[in-house]
């Protein structure tokens, strides 16, 4: 993972990830939307864009671009985004290991460490 040269928008490509879900591809989707912006430096936020990374994972570009335009994800992501507000998200990405959140990206090493701190807490406590 790079830091990207240019931020984006990423909310296209939040919805079409809503789509390839419902598609059983949401997985996939987003995989290759992560790959593209954070090692490849894509714009995610152009329809293009996210129609090709779509096509790349096997969802028909027709398809997304159809579901996108009929804004029937805008209303999911601001539920989405007050979900968050009320776990007190502030930053991107956050990582909830069980209730407690992990903001910001942070090194694989981080991530172990505090996985392994959080596995022997819950070890514990049993």
């Amino acid at each position: 993972m790079k830091p990207p040269e240019t931020l984006t928008n990423s909310r296209l490509a939040l919805e079409a990830a809503e789509y390839a879900a419902e598609l059983g591809k949401g997985e996939a989707f987003e995989e290759r939307v992560y790959k593209a912006y954070f090692n490849e430096g894509l714009n995610i936020g152009q329809q293009g864009v996210v129609a090709d990374l779509a096509a790349d994972v096997g969802i028909d570009r027709i398809d997304l671009n159809a579901a996108l335009e009929s804004n029937r994800y805008t209303m999911r992501l601001k539920n989405n985004t007050m979900i968050a507000h009320n776990r007190n998200v502030d930053g991107v990405p956050t990582f909830f290991i069980g209730e407690y959140p992990m903001v910001g990206a942070q090194s694989e090493e981080t991530m172990r460490h505090i996985l392994t701190r959080y596995i022997q807490k819950m070890a514990a406590a049993k």
